[in-house]
């Protein structure tokens, strides 16, 4: 029955409002996904991105509202909403481009992400803050206070519907091109439908104008050659960017630009990247290796490791912990990754699932960590004593950490020795290169409170047999009198300035060992020691 209260209807500038604030935010989200691949994905990048586009809007808002009271019209918003859509064409051809030009400005690495930022998304975003003044000035409200307030109002809703959108339904399911094209087209739809009935040239051969460049610039797809071979899929997870790349007969997983797992397509059960091996540590620490039954990784990535202990171990069942489900999905397709009735994968959080299982494992190791952007839960005491907890009374831990061994690159690391060593009775650290520079450092701890020699870890793998020759892994073993800790903060749930601790790396060499035919081999990444992991 009609209760005489007819449903309201937006008007064209109202209609405009609400777009752009799902364009805003919904470009602000997914500038997160263009940016990490070259810069990472930490507190600081995201900082910058939120900074820039709160920057740019106010400004927007700040020129619009100057201008409204002599340029406010359902035309000028037509105008506006194509030379955005136009700009996101431009973002989606020439972001790697911009994104590579911008790493040689000199700035100190937390604020490195900041001139791609601003190129990329600073103008699309100041042209969208002219929306909202232009809106107030042309709404039909009594009043500036109630038409402001309707205005920013609709900007919210849309502002989250936009967020909520491209987080939950558009990121997990489409490409970087295919989403901007949707907001690119979104825009010039908006824009159209500001004009109808009358339908002028202008802004209709505009709007046709910008639809194709964004169409082309979606299909061709950024503007570069990919320096790292032939990439062989790629997709965006709900947690990162994900890549399978071919160089030679080597297969590498990216995960948000950094790699993260590589197999040798010719020989698919050698370790290529060589800290991988260390993973099998835990049978040289334990008073008998058989005692070595249950082992859990807390993250999966190409699942080399456990692969590797399956094949050496044929009594030992594995349990693996990934939080992507799209990560597993390609270790099965691109890594050889099959069913094992030993193996069972849970699809969780790393510390979620140690807070929630009863069950209680001979050896974990911790393998979730990306070099610029470490799940800082992940990394606190609070954390490494409930790993202890779920550690049998002669379990060990193997924690793969990125950093340097020394210097102020190794911050971190002396951050993480001296928090794991907080509940663990004795902790271990092992080069994985002789070079002082970023690498990979496995950090093993126990609950035995006897302290191992190297001699004694030497003897144990020469009498034991555990179907892997890990001497060159126990040469790697760095004294405890040599780790100067004492200084760094122990790190807890409160208070992990993980971020900070990672800091000093940007920038510096990362130098990753890679074995070749039985021996290893150095293998240099880009400067960038940011950028790439294990």
């Amino acid at each position: 029955m009609d209760d005489g209260r007819a449903i309201p209807r937006l008007t064209k500038a109202e209609l405009a409002v609400f777009v752009s604030g799902v364009a805003s935010m919904g470009l602000e989200i997914l500038a997160g996904r263009i940016v990490a691949p070259q810069f990472g994905s930490s507190i600081y990048t995201w900082g910058s991105i939120i900074t820039v586009f709160l920057a740019a809007l106010s400004v927007g808002y700040w020129r619009g509202g100057k201008r409204a009271s002599t340029h406010a019209s359902t035309a000028r918003l037509c105008w506006v909403l194509l030379f955005t859509a136009a700009y996101v064409a431009v973002v989606l051809f020439g972001r790697e481009y911009l994104l590579t030009a911008t790493t040689t400005i000199p700035l100190p690495s937390r604020y490195a992400s900041l001139p791609a930022i601003v190129l990329l998304f600073g103008p699309p975003t100041y042209l969208l803050g002219f929306i909202s003044p232009y809106a107030a000035e042309l709404s039909s409200k009594d009043g500036v206070g109630e038409a402001s307030g309707h205005v920013y109002a609709l900007g919210t809703i849309g502002s989250i519907l936009g967020a909520g959108a491209t987080t939950f339904l558009l990121i997990p399911s489409m490409s970087v091109d295919a989403i901007g094209l949707f907001f690119g087209l979104l825009l010039v739809g908006t824009a159209l439908a500001l004009v109808v009935p009358s339908v002028p040239r202008g802004p209709v051969a505009a709007a046709v104008v910008v639809a194709l460049l964004l169409v082309v610039a979606a299909g061709s797809g950024p503007v570069a050659v990919d320096p790292r071979g032939e990439v062989v899929y790629q997709t965006q997870t709900p947690y990162q960017e994900l890549e399978i790349v071919d160089s030679g007969e080597t297969r590498t997983m990216y995960l948000d630009g950094a790699r993260h797992s590589a197999m040798d397509l010719e020989d698919p059960d050698r370790h290529v990247f060589a800290y991988t091996r260390y993973f099998h540590l835990p049978y040289l620490y334990a008073d008998d290796p058989d005692d070595v039954d249950r082992v859990l990784f807390v993250g999966g990535g190409g699942y080399t490791g456990p692969k590797s202990v399956l094949e050496h171990d044929p009594n030992v069942t594995v349990d693996v912990v990934e939080i992507d489900p799209e990560v597993t999905d390609a270790a099965k397709t691109y890594f050889d990754l099959e069913d094992d009735e030993r193996l069972t994968i849970h699809t969780a959080d790393g510390r979620q699932y140690l807070e929630e299982t009863d069950e209680s494992y001979d050896a974990i190791v911790l393998d979730a960590y990306k070099q610029d952007a470490v799940p800082f839960e992940l990394t606190t005491v609070e954390f490494m004593t409930l790993v202890t907890e779920r550690l049998n009374e002669d379990g060990v831990l193997v924690a793969n950490v990125v950093s340097a061994p020394e210097g102020p690159a190794s911050e971190f690391y002396r951050s993480q020795y001296r928090t794991m060593a907080e509940p663990f009775a004795e902790v271990y650290a092992f080069r994985t290169s002789e070079a002082n520079a970023v690498q990979n450092i496995q950090l093993v701890g126990t609950k035995d409170g006897e302290r191992l020699s190297p001699a004694q870890l030497h003897e144990r793998n020469e009498n034991r047999e555990i179907g892997i020759d890990l001497h060159d892994e126990v040469d790697g073993y760095v004294a405890d009198a040599d780790v100067e800790a004492d200084d760094a903060p122990v790190l807890e749930d409160e208070k992990a300035p993980v971020d900070a601790l990672l800091d000093p790396m940007v920038g510096q060499r990362y130098v990753i060992e890679e074995t070749e035919d039985g021996e290893t081999r150095e293998s240099r990444s880009s400067t960038d020691a940011a950028r790439a992991t294990g």
